[in-house]
């Protein structure tokens, strides 16, 4: 009976010892988030002004948020250097995020909208290869 316990008990431990870390799952998490928003910004990349729509750019931005608060989410369960890179790059590409949008939005007319959408996404682009796209997720 005790060898049987002991093997049930050993192998609960094994099994346990398998499973993902909680840094692991928080890394997994910021990869997810990352991935995702390098979708969203390939879908605007893919978009044109004949179409694009507000509500299409919109969702896109709103996913974009929605990643970078699951990333904001995970940083408390990641350690060190690895915490350290992954705040550093959310603050930087949240902050530019927001100043690239506020600007994006003060155009007036058709013509301008075009510019400075086409703009904004050009500096969105180099925002993420500068701060996120860096983060090893091999």
């Amino acid at each position: 009976m005790k060898v049987v316990l002991f093997a049930l008990v050993a192998a609960a431990v094994a099994l346990a010892a398998c499973g993902e870390s909680k840094e692991d799952k928080a890394m997994k998490s910021v990869c997810n988030a990352r991935a995702d928003i390098s979708k969203q910004i390939d879908h605007l990349k893919s978009l044109t002004p004949t179409t694009a729509t507000i509500e299409d750019v919109q969702s896109s931005l709103t996913s974009i948020g929605k990643d970078l608060s699951t990333i904001t989410d995970a940083q408390g369960d990641l350690s060190g250097d690895r915490k350290a890179q992954v705040q550093k790059a959310n603050q930087e590409f949240s902050s530019q995020v927001k100043s690239i949008t506020s600007e994006a939005v003060k155009s007036l007319s058709l013509s301008d909208a075009t510019a400075q959408l086409t703009s904004a996404l050009q500096q969105l682009v180099a925002a993420y290869q500068q701060t996120l796209q860096p983060i090893d997720c091999s």
